[in-house]
C-alpha cells in the first residue's frame, strides 16, 4: 500500500529561493571578512607550501622498495604482493641467484620488479603481505608524469623512492 506525504506549503518567498540563496551569500561573506583579517587561510600555495607536516600516520601512500643497511636487496620474489594486488599493479620476474653466491639458499631475487601507478589503488595490501618487510608506502602523494610509461615504476625508480631500512631481514639470517 502506497504512503502518501505531504509537502509543506511554501509562501512567495520561500519559493523564490532567496532565503536559500541569502544564507550561501552569508557564509561567502563571513569566510571573506575572516580572511582579510587574518583569522583563517583558505588557500595553500602548492607546490611551495605541501601538507607533508600535517599528514596522518595511518597515511597510505605511494609503494617503493627498501634496501637494507648492507645495500641489499630485500625482497626475495616471493610474488606474495603481486597475487594479492587488487588491480594487478605490481608485476615481478624472479630470477634465480647462481649457486657459487654466498645466499644461494634463498633461491630466488627479483629480476624485474613494476609497479604501475595509475592502476595501483594504495591499498597497502602490498605491504601487509611482504614477509620480508621490502615494500612499504611512502608519505608521498604527488606523483605525476606526462606519459603512460612514465607511471610504471621500474626495480631501479622503486629503490630510489624507497631508500634503506635498518632491521632484521630474515633473507640474510644465517640461522635461518
Amino acid at each position: 500500500m502506497a504512503t502518501i506525504v505531504q509537502r509543506p506549503k511554501l509562501n512567495l518567498l520561500e519559493r523564490s529561493y532567496f532565503p536559500a540563496i541569502l544564507g550561501g551569500l552569508w557564509i561567502t561573506i563571513k569566510h571573506f571578512i575572516k580572511m582579510l583579517f587574518g583569522q583563517t587561510k583558505v588557500t595553500m600555495q602548492y607546490p611551495e607550501q605541501k601538507w607533508d607536516s600535517a599528514m596522518p600516520e595511518w597515511y597510505r601512500g605511494a609503494p617503493t622498495l627498501v634496501k637494507d643497511e648492507h645495500n641489499r636487496e630485500r625482497c626475495v620474489a616471493c610474488q606474495l604482493c603481486e597475487f594479492i594486488c587488487p588491480p594487478r599493479a605490481i608485476t615481478i620476474k624472479p630470477g634465480e641467484l647462481p649457486g657459487d653466491n654466498r645466499w644461494s639458499k634463498v633461491e630466488k631475487y627479483p629480476e624485474k620488479f613494476d609497479i604501475d601507478m595509475i592502476r595501483c589503488i594504495y591499498c597497502g595490501l602490498c605491504e601487509e603481505v611482504c614477509p620480508e618487510q621490502a615494500i612499504f608506502l611512502r608519505k608521498d602523494y604527488s606523483i605525476t608524469g606526462l606519459t603512460r610509461s612514465e607511471m610504471v615504476h621500474d626495480k631501479e625508480k622503486l629503490y630510489e623512492l624507497g631508500g634503506v631500512m635498518h632491521g632484521l631481514v630474515h633473507k640474510w639470517n644465517e640461522k635461518k
